[in-house]
């Protein structure tokens, strides 16, 4: 598998340069023989074990600018981290510079304005809750420790998307530090074009120090998962069943093995499942005809329905999913969900290997459909699912038949899928997909990466080469 590890530029950093850096942070400056460095530099994929030659753990903007311009002057890789949920492990690198994020987590929300501002180091636990307080919300992961940064930078799915739009559709505006150290303030009046590339681009265009978000309306849902044997008709119902469904309808279908839950009898713990994540955001009046709908999309094997406030049904993996395990992703989006393409996923579900793994399809139909295909660098507008196949597992030296298995099972959906596929569920070894998961807009996406970072300062990512170089 490709390996992310990014060498420094200069053999050694000399003491004086490394003083004079500490001695301009108002933040922590953790070196390799420091006691917090061993905590300081995990991140949650332990697949990727580094060692950086120094972390920056940032507690303001005036320190992200002072350690992006230190990296560049000092030719150093540069890991950018905001939640550290970098699948890949793009928020750390061997003998470079991470910058952490995690120190910048305030939060603003505006009520009358339906609006809030939260910083870079954030996780959609932190907006989550921020915004219930007043009854409001806008799209975000369905695991409440990834940090808002890189969710909405690749374009951001979740359970709100066919009501409110991805997390990028919902971005009012973003504080950006640039490679060259400036700081901006981009929206669609100010910098347009780096607020377009931001918007789905990834992290390739800066360090992204606050976002502002649109929030909509939303407090109770009725949500929860519902399990049923794994079976193509199953899936046939769940997919006219979506296409047909209310915008308040947030329902994603997953194939993973039957969690030890009490709703669920123990005869399906461990064998696989289709399991439909409910979130309906519409009015509790509808909440019995939800359930109803949910009952003819096949045999109920266990259900756990019910309503709770919004930001709860964001926390269902938590437990499941806590740092330290190891994950390989593969992505992808297809325009339909063909009897052909089923037949695949029921084939490979069934041989999902850990009970951490699963197969996740979410429905981008609704408001992801509303926005332009050239309205943001998102540039899957036409896609009615986007499929994410993790292999997540908690024991390395399990890592060979984790990896294998998501491998397998993504080079049997190709034919039925797009080229691209979505950048948050990219591992490693995909960075010869680039130029296929931004379609239309790489080169657009190529020439604003070459106004604002020529010498590709920010490559530790789904990298876009700025357009002229060598590796355009």
């Amino acid at each position: 598998m490709m390996d992310i590890r990014q060498q420094t530029g200069p053999s050694a950093l000399s003491s004086d340069a490394i003083r004079t850096l500490g001695e301009r942070l108002h933040g922590a400056l953790i070196l390799p023989d420091d006691p917090r460095y061993d905590t300081a530099r995990r991140v949650y994929n332990a697949m990727h074990d580094r060692q950086p030659a120094l972390i920056v753990e940032a507690a303001d903007v005036a320190d992200v600018m002072t350690a992006v311009t230190f990296a560049r002057q000092q030719e150093l890789a540069l890991a950018v981290r905001g939640g550290a949920h970098s699948l890949p492990g793009f928020g750390t690198c061997d003998g470079g510079l991470v910058l952490s994020l995690e120190r910048l987590r305030g939060i603003r929300v505006d009520p009358e304005g339906r609006c809030a501002r939260a910083e870079g180091g954030c996780t959609w636990a932190d907006l989550n809750h921020a915004s219930a307080a007043f009854g409001l919300a806008t799209t975000g992961g369905i695991v409440s420790t990834t940090g808002i940064a890189g969710l909405t930078l690749g374009g951001g799915f979740g359970f709100l998307a066919r009501r409110c739009g991805l997390a990028c559709d919902n971005l009012l505006s973003a504080d950006v530090v640039t490679a060259d150290g400036d700081f901006l303030t981009c929206s669609e009046r100010r910098h347009a074009e780096l607020f377009w590339a931001i918007r789905g681009g990834g992290g390739n265009f800066g360090v992204v120090t606050s976002f502002e978000y649109r929030l909509h309306a939303v407090s109770d849902i009725l949500g929860g998962p519902t399990f049923y044997p794994l079976d193509a008709e199953v899936m046939r119902h769940y997919r006219e069943w979506i296409a047909a469904a209310p915008e308040a309808l947030g329902a994603i279908l997953g194939i993973t093995l039957g969690p030890p839950l009490p709703c669920l009898p123990e005869r399906w713990h461990g064998q696989p499942v289709i399991v439909v994540l409910t979130c309906w955001s519409g009015p509790p009046a509808e909440d019995a005809a939800v359930r109803e709908q949910l009952a003819e999309l096949g045999p109920v094997l266990g259900q756990a329905v019910q309503r709770m406030p919004y930001p709860a049904i964001n926390t269902l993996f938590d437990e499941l999913l806590p740092a330290g395990l190891y994950h390989y992703w593969k992505g992808c989006f297809s325009r339909s969900l063909t009897d052909a393409a089923i037949a695949e996923y029921i084939e490979h579900g069934a041989r999902t290997p850990c009970l951490e793994s699963a197969t996740l399809l979410f429905p981008l139909d609704g408001a992801c459909r509303r926005v332009a295909e050239d309205a943001t660098a998102f540039a899957f507008r036409d896609a009615d699912f986007a499929t994410a196949v993790g292999a997540s597992w908690p024991d390395p030296a399990d890592s060979e038949r984790n990896i294998a298995w998501a491998r397998a099972y993504y080079q049997a959906l190709r034919p039925h899928s797009e080229a691209g596929g979505y950048v948050n569920f990219m591992s490693a070894d995909d960075a010869g997909r680039v130029r296929d998961n931004y379609r239309q807009h790489y080169a657009r996406l190529a020439a604003i990466k070459a106004r604002h970072d020529p010498t590709n300062l920010f490559r530790l990512n789904q990298n876009i080469a700025p357009a002229g170089s060598d590796s355009a």
